[in-house]
């Protein structure tokens, strides 16, 4: 494995020696929400993967109680998540109904509040596209951050997991983005702004804080070469199993571990059908970038 795809691991192996406490923080998300939009329920993911996801939760829940503890009485079997029948479903667009309570809207201000503010350009197309942008990014980070995406895709919850699994969201919007043509491209720029900010704060909350440019110079490498790998292997030329082995070897693979390990197989294969159905879904979805559509843009990732 090359130096920077071990780079998460290296980080990761660092804050521990450092600050043992920092540990349980490092996914903690760092990313102000948006002022106006409450944090989703868990519909980030498809609705195969919701149902599975909860099935995974209770799972979890049920094992986390520890030996010799007393199950709850109306707790019946362990529910079993079947990823090989996941994420098979026809994709759809992702935007949310006109009247969902998740739609971002801007402060309705009148009277002297609203000179001010217009004043202030909080109503600029520029405030409005940076206010759309911190909304589709939280959308992205609650996405991987969420418990339930590791239960179900068989991950353990490390830096490089989580700084994995966050690059490859990105790379679904970024190149949902690039289909709006110049509008979309400036708007997934604010986007990836958002991202190296909130990296930064994840590298530092881990306890790496000596050369923290140097590692994220390795993070950034890290970003580009994979989005590259996600574009090659998502293209109609690529055969149906490079997408997979690109999975493999970029979230689940260990640092000298190039061949699949059979017991992942099943949730790599499903991890790599997830993405190629939320990619799908994305191009069903309409327009993103537009400040026209604000109110809509939080359909990211929704369903």
């Amino acid at each position: 494995m090359s130096r920077w795809r071990a780079a998460p691991c290296r980080i990761f192996a660092a804050a521990a020696s450092r600050n043992a406490a920092a540990e349980s923080h490092v996914l903690s998300r760092a990313c102000a929400k948006a002022p106006t939009v409450p944090p989703p329920p868990l519909q980030t993911l498809s609705r195969t993967f919701s149902k599975s996801a909860a099935a995974a939760a209770a799972t979890s829940t049920a094992t986390s109680r520890g030996p010799g503890a007393a199950a709850p009485a109306s707790a019946g079997p362990r529910p079993e998540v079947r990823l090989n029948s996941m994420f098979l479903s026809k994709p759809c667009s992702l935007a949310l109904p006109p009247d969902s309570p998740l739609r971002a809207a801007d402060p309705q201000y009148e009277g002297i509040k609203r000179f001010m503010l217009t004043l202030l350009l909080f109503y600029s197309k520029q405030s409005k596209a940076i206010r759309g942008a911190n909304v589709v990014y939280d959308r992205i980070t609650y996405q991987v951050d969420a418990p339930a995406i590791y239960d179900v895709f068989q991950l353990e919850k490390t830096f490089k997991t989580t700084f994995s699994l966050l690059v490859l969201h990105m790379w679904l919007v970024l190149r949902r983005l690039k289909e709006e043509g110049k509008e979309g491209v400036k708007f997934g720029q604010l986007i990836y702004e958002m991202y190296n900010h909130d990296v930064e704060l994840r590298v530092s909350k881990a306890g790496v804080n000596l050369l923290l440019t140097k590692w994220m110079k390795e993070l950034e490498k890290i970003f580009y070469g994979n989005i590259v790998k996600y574009d090659a292997v998502i293209s109609p030329e690529a055969r149906q199993d490079d997408l997979v082995n690109v999975i493999w070897r970029n979230i689940y693979a260990e640092e000298g571990s190039e061949a699949m390990d059979a017991a992942a197989a099943p949730a790599v294969h499903a991890l790599a059908r997830y993405t190629r159905r939320e990619a799908t879904c994305l191009s069903l979805t309409g327009l993103i970038s537009s400040t026209l559509t604000y109110k809509s843009i939080n359909h990211i990732l929704l369903e």
